[in-house]
């Protein structure tokens, strides 16, 4: 990927953000998957446009930023936009189970060994 955001200076990436650096939706992280909701629409942002017509099928927030050339902390704050408006979606990845955090309760697991006993 190629780092044109740098060569552009930061007065383009501060008018594309209306000056926020923060404010962003903290859980967004780089592989939440990111789903359009509506069509783009005359009068909308050029960037947030090209986020609408991406998202069509499910793309990770990373996967965004590296087709818009941009930082993820622009795009996250871009989506934090689509998402206050409903224009956007966020499908969040799943924890990984561990001990701490088994898929299954143990009392469903029981539950679930009997019943194949059962059987």
């Amino acid at each position: 990927m190629s780092d044109t955001y740098r060569y552009e200076g930061p007065d383009r990436l501060y008018v594309i953000t209306s000056g926020r650096s923060g404010g962003a939706d903290g859980s967004l992280d780089a592989v939440t998957l990111i789903v359009a909701e509506d069509e783009p629409v005359p009068g909308l942002q050029s960037e947030h446009a090209r986020i609408l017509r991406l998202c069509r099928s499910p793309m990770a927030v990373v996967e965004i930023a590296a087709h818009l050339r941009l930082p993820v902390a622009v795009v996250r704050i871009l989506l934090t936009d689509l998402l206050d408006t409903g224009r956007v979606t966020a499908r969040h990845p799943r924890p990984v189970p561990s001990p701490a955090r088994p898929l299954a309760s143990p009392d469903v697991l029981e539950k679930v060994l009997v019943a194949l006993h059962n059987l």
